[in-house]
């Protein structure tokens, strides 16, 4: 079990909280304990809405857990995007900002993409809640792909040394 500090680090890392020197002094120096992604999956299951294990965090909002109809992508709101087989992207809500005024609104003027660039913003949302998932900057007919497709079995197996987690 994790001793009380290292609980603390964990949470202040996910919360993007921990300060510049604790981070450089203190966590990135030290060998990595063997028990952090079990207190990192943890802390964050108490975070949730739902009741479904995390199996792995794919980014700030959006999780591989385990249901008893296999593991699917979730929302930390409890919304449910599809089989972690499938691409979420496809069942995410879309912004996509096109043009030089829309461009402008993220970007500071001579900092914009050039007009003549047929250049795309798409801005990912979860249906449930309005949380950004994530944002693609990529040219007109890019396609839509994840940038993390996990691979849960050899995670745990070959990295932790221990089987998957069944669905539950």
């Amino acid at each position: 079990m994790a001793s009380e500090t290292d609980e603390r680090q964990v949470a202040q890392l996910i919360d993007g909280d921990i300060g510049w020197s604790e981070l450089r002094n203190d966590v990135l120096p030290d060998p990595k304990d063997g028990e952090r992604f079990e207190v990192t999956r943890r802390l964050l299951e108490e975070r949730v809405d739902f009741e479904n294990p995390i199996l792995l965090p794919l980014n700030d909002h959006l999780y591989a857990v385990g249901t008893d109809r296999g593991r699917i992508v979730k929302c930390d709101c409890g919304h449910e995007f599809c089989s972690l087989g499938e691409n979420w992207k496809h069942h995410a809500r879309v912004r996509i900002r096109e043009d030089e005024g829309e461009h402008r609104e993220i970007y500071p003027e001579y900092q914009t993409p050039h007009p003549d660039w047929d250049f795309q913003l798409r801005e990912w949302f979860c249906p449930g809640c309005y949380a950004q998932l994530d944002v693609d900057a990529v040219p007109a007919g890019y396609p839509v792909w994840q940038s993390f497709e996990p691979d849960v079995d050899t995670f745990y197996e070959e990295w932790l040394g221990e089987p998957a987690p069944d669905t539950r």
